[in-house]
């Protein structure tokens, strides 16, 4: 297993910001990231697993510990089950899974980042979340390097969320359930595809972004109505306050196409980013008396960065 040192992680994030890696690594096996885990514990060093850095920003201090990039690339077939490596990107899988006419996972087109980062964070996209299709797993212990098999339920998914957020197991593989159709059937989804990736680049920025900043609100935070009801959805104050497209910070700007989504731009730094994402909890706060939380992975910090 091959560490290496003082790795630049600017260019494996989609902020395209932060500092170096102390330790890196990218595992091709369970056994590799077992050794990996056990280089971490006998030097007492914090884990990062890593992905395409679709939903994290990283501190322009880096991260002094060990990152982890896995490249459990191989994906298989056993009837209407199609279990995939954690290292295999979900833009990937969703086309080999349409090549073999199996179908479901495209209505998660467009969503960038790998299988693992997509099962951490329970990827969703309007009313279908990745839990629905998932049904089984492989799990790494951090403490042990031993390989589990998991269900469903042992994820304990929500919103956003799932068991690894705990960051004691990282995910070796995992195993969805499809449906196994045939090729008109296929050609049909392919389209709706196209059509799913047509409509994000038309409603959302697609580079040097992490997608949503904030996550939503839980309606026990929401102390207030409108209309009768409960208004969960963060853009919806981040809109009022009027930060879509004018709201900069350096060289990271509050996106034009949507008030939740933040990008940079060359020269960027991830403190551009924070400054940036505090002036927008402040305004909210402001305004309504709620804070905005990040849905963003905060990597690397020596302390919580944003309003609390």
């Amino acid at each position: 297993m091959h560490i290496a040192q003082d790795v630049p992680l600017a260019e494996k994030n989609w902020f395209c910001t932060g500092g170096k890696a102390r330790f890196y690594a990218e595992p091709t096996t369970a056994d590799a990231f077992a050794q990996a885990l056990a280089f971490a514990r006998e030097r007492d060093l914090p884990v990062l697993v890593l992905g395409e850095g679709a939903n994290m920003l990283v501190s322009d201090a880096g991260f002094a510990g060990l990152v982890i990039r896995p490249q459990l690339g191989e994906i298989s077939f056993q009837g209407d089950l199609v279990t995939a490596g954690s290292g295999v990107s979900m833009p990937s899988l969703i086309e080999v899974c349409l090549a073999n006419n199996r179908i479901g996972l495209e209505e998660f087109s467009g969503i960038p980042g790998t299988v693992g980062g997509s099962v951490y964070i329970n990827i969703h996209y309007f009313q279908f979340l990745l839990h629905h299709f998932l049904v089984s797993a492989r799990v790494i212990c951090a403490k042990t390097g031993a390989v589990s098999e998991v269900d469903n339920a042992w994820f304990n998914f929500g919103y956003d969320t799932s068991r690894l957020l705990a960051k004691e197991h990282f995910l070796i593989d995992a195993t969805f359930k499809l449906k196994h159709v045939e090729p008109l059937q296929s050609a049909f989804a392919r389209g709706r595809s196209v059509e799913i990736i047509r409509h994000r680049r038309q409603r959302y920025p697609y580079a040097n972004t992490c997608g949503s900043f904030f996550r939503n609100f839980h309606a026990q935070e929401v102390p207030f109505e409108v209309q009768g009801k409960k208004i969960c959805f963060v853009a919806y104050y981040l809109e009022s306050v009027g930060v879509k497209g004018s709201l900069r910070v350096g060289n990271a700007v509050v996106s034009h196409q949507h008030a939740n989504m933040l990008v940079t731009e060359p020269g960027a730094t991830s403190d551009h980013v924070v400054q940036l994402a505090r002036t927008m909890q402040q305004r909210v706060f402001e305004r309504f008396g709620i804070v905005p939380q990040p849905e963003c992975q905060l990597v690397g910090f020596d302390a919580y960065p944003l309003m609390g």
